[in-house]
């Protein structure tokens, strides 16, 4: 890997094609490299997010998810290729039903906010439902395997109930919408 890296400035896409990882070419605006974009921010989100005060256990497992959504750049990279698999998306479940445990029941919807972690969580949700979007758009046009989709469904879910925790980590709570709050 390193000697692949070490020429980062190779000018091959200065015509608007970029490699892929089976060292084809494809245009820079071609759904896959949307896709794999929309990949890479999350991963820069969560990297974000592992910058906060945190419980140990949970920083361990983010960095394992951006393990796993390097790992889903790479299937991406690779048509035909794959990483991400169902036992992906059942650690992704197993993390979910572990957070979820200790939260209470939502009654009413909670806004984005609380403490600066808990919303970056959100921003990670966010993109993470943004980057499921182009997954399934990729593969109304390409063939590609269900784990991935599944697997950043998922990964939403689970962003959103970190939310929750992280709130409560730093001594807060959810932030609740008021819907008849006062207007104007």
């Amino acid at each position: 890997m390193a000697n692949r890296l070490s020429k980062i400035a190779t000018r091959k896409g200065d015509d608007g094609s970029t490699g892929l990882g089976d060292g084809s070419r494809t245009a820079k605006d071609s759904v896959r490299i949307h896709t794999l974009g929309e990949v890479d921010e999350l991963n820069s989100f969560v990297g974000l997010l592992l910058c906060e005060d945190m419980p140990a256990d949970l920083r361990e497992e983010l960095i394992s998810i951006q393990h796993d959504l390097f790992d889903l750049g790479g299937e991406l990279c690779i048509p035909g290729y794959t990483m991400i698999t169902q036992e992906h998306v059942a650690r992704i479940d197993t993390l979910l039903e572990k957070y979820n445990a200790t939260l209470p029941p939502l009654k009413d919807f909670i806004l984005p906010a609380g403490s600066r972690a808990a919303s970056v969580a959100h921003l990670c949700r966010t993109v993470c439902r943004r980057a499921e979007r182009s997954i399934v758009a990729l593969g109304k046009s390409e063939t590609i395997n269900e784990h991935p989709r599944q697997y950043v469904n998922r990964l939403s879910d689970l962003m959103f109930v970190l939310s929750r925790v992280l709130n409560r980590f730093a001594g807060g709570t959810d932030v609740l919408w008021q819907h008849e709050r006062k207007r104007g």
